[in-house]
């Protein structure tokens, strides 16, 4: 099976083929950079950064380009509400973007044009929009004329004249109808401004990705993305522009991610329930938030509640100890017998054709995960299962089992870490989040030993099973007593 993805435009799944062979030319509208980002937010970065990591891992060769919206109505409001002007605003928030990525493990695109950095782009856009009679200049304020473009709608399944019935009445006169949309404004008193043929102004919102876009992948290119909230009006209004001004097809498939919720609510500031990425991340690992993400397939709501990262933190927790196990492994014995059957080996061998099936209907990272956790419940079986003196044979299969395990967790920013590291750091996370520290522990520790040496068995298991309820795993062993966060799984 080839790569199969989800149409917006066109409403199915159809096979992907790219435009010009192997190279993948890919849009996606980045934020508007006003405010720390929050996890609807860390969720449409991570989808892409998914999806253009497994299409190079398919042999593809991917220019990538999101951009930033550094000048907009929000952005001037909260400028003007701080005293400081747009770009200072916009900069700040950029950069704490790139802490944000950097720390989720976000790999830069190609290229992260700002729209301010390509205001001719933009009026040379409008100029071809009004030569091929799209666009028109109203008191230095120009519009996109929405009934010249025949399939405005198409891609949101709008019909016009519903739009047009549904439509308030537009306060501005200028307006030839009430759906159309700015292509270039007149500044107000203090706003940002540039000029243009039709004097001083700003762009609008919707020409500045059709403008950058079209500098950096061509008037055609592959797959434009975005949330699903962009579909209308922004995407529409996209298509309709680049459409408008080049008379050629703008993009060849729409890709876009439904919301995130908190605790099955949409996510809002006046709810009290607004979270920013470095909020979730205080006390869990960005590779958990990783894991809640694509724990959901894009296309599906994604509700975010303490259970949901818990879960996504026992899971990635489970891959770590895996591997950390497997890593731990002795060399083994040659001759000895080994406990892998035939079809065990024929298990892990398929393992990596089983997750590129999965990826490759519509980027299905739940199935995709399913398949990496089928093959950790089979090592973790045969690694239980291991003498004192194991064949050489399984712990070659154990270490290429997790060894391709890392390399397919990779593509989606899993496993990164280098496991013992990640295991400590855990230890130390969990402590906080129940509230114990590692004297306190270390104490119930000694006072078990204690126990054990003077044989009180009850005492013993005690502490084992209270600090088992509070996720805490421990191991006996000549060399002493050692824990680990316990995973809840196989």
């Amino acid at each position: 099976m080839s790569l199969h993805i989800f149409d917006t435009k066109s409403r199915k799944k159809v096979p992907f083929i790219p435009l010009d062979g192997k190279h993948v030319r890919m849009y996606v509208c980045g934020i508007t950079a006003y405010d720390f980002c929050h996890i609807g937010h860390a969720r449409s970065a991570l989808v892409f950064d998914m999806m253009v990591s497994y299409l190079r891992y398919r042999g593809h060769d991917v220019t990538y380009v999101r951009n930033f919206t550094d000048i907009d109505d929000k952005i001037i409001k909260r400028a003007q509400e701080q005293g400081i002007s747009c770009e200072e605003l916009s900069r700040r928030f950029i950069a704490e973007f790139y802490k944000d990525m950097d720390t989720l493990g976000v790999e830069r695109p190609t290229a992260e044009p700002r729209a301010t950095d390509h205001i001719p782009e933009i009026i040379q856009l409008i100029e071809d929009l009004m030569k091929r009679g799209m666009a028109y200049e109203m008191a230095g304020d120009v519009y996109f004329e929405v009934e010249r473009f025949k399939n405005y709608g198409a891609l949101s399944g709008r019909n016009l004249d519903d739009l047009k019935a549904g439509a308030r009445i537009s306060i501005n006169e200028n307006k030839k109808n009430p759906m159309d949309f700015a292509l270039w404004k007149t500044s107000k008193p203090g706003e940002p401004v540039w000029d243009s043929p039709w004097g001083p102004g700003r762009p609008g919102w919707h020409i500045e990705c059709s403008a950058m876009s079209r500098k950096y992948l061509g008037d055609s290119f592959d797959i434009h993305g975005g949330g699903e909230d962009l579909v209308f009006p922004h995407h529409e209004n996209e298509i309709a522009q680049s459409e408008g001004a080049t008379g050629k097809p703008f993009v060849k498939y729409w890709l876009h991610h439904a919301f995130v919720t908190i605790r099955d609510e949409k996510m809002s500031k006046s709810l009290h329930n607004f979270l920013t990425i470095r909020e979730v991340l205080e006390n869990h690992h960005p590779e958990a938030l990783r894991m809640m993400v694509f724990s959901t397939h894009y296309r599906h709501p994604l509700d975010f509640s303490d259970s949901t990262i818990n879960e996504a933190q026992t899971a990635i927790n489970r891959l770590y100890n895996c591997v950390a196990a497997c890593a731990d492994l002795p060399t083994g014995t040659t001759g000895a017998r080994a406990v892998a059957t035939c079809e065990d080996q024929e298990r892990l061998a398929g393992l990596e054709g089983r997750f590129i099936e999965a990826m490759d209907n519509d980027f299905n990272t739940a199935q995709g995960l399913g398949v990496l956790f089928e093959a950790v419940k089979l090592i973790n079986r045969l690694r239980q299962k291991l003498p004192k003196s194991p064949a050489v044979e399984d712990i070659e299969l154990l270490r290429q089992g997790t060894a391709v395990i890392t390399r397919l967790a990779g593509i989606m920013g899993l496993l990164r870490q280098d496991s013992a590291a990640y295991l400590r750091e855990g230890q130390s996370r969990h402590l906080r989040s129940i509230g114990m520290t590692e004297e306190e522990l270390s104490a119930l520790l000694e006072e078990r030993l204690t126990a054990r040496r003077d044989k009180n068995w009850a005492r013993a298991d005690e502490i084992r099973a209270m600090l088992l309820s509070r996720n805490i795993e421990l191991k006996d062993s000549p060399q002493g007593t050692t824990w680990h966060v316990a995973d809840n799984g196989n």
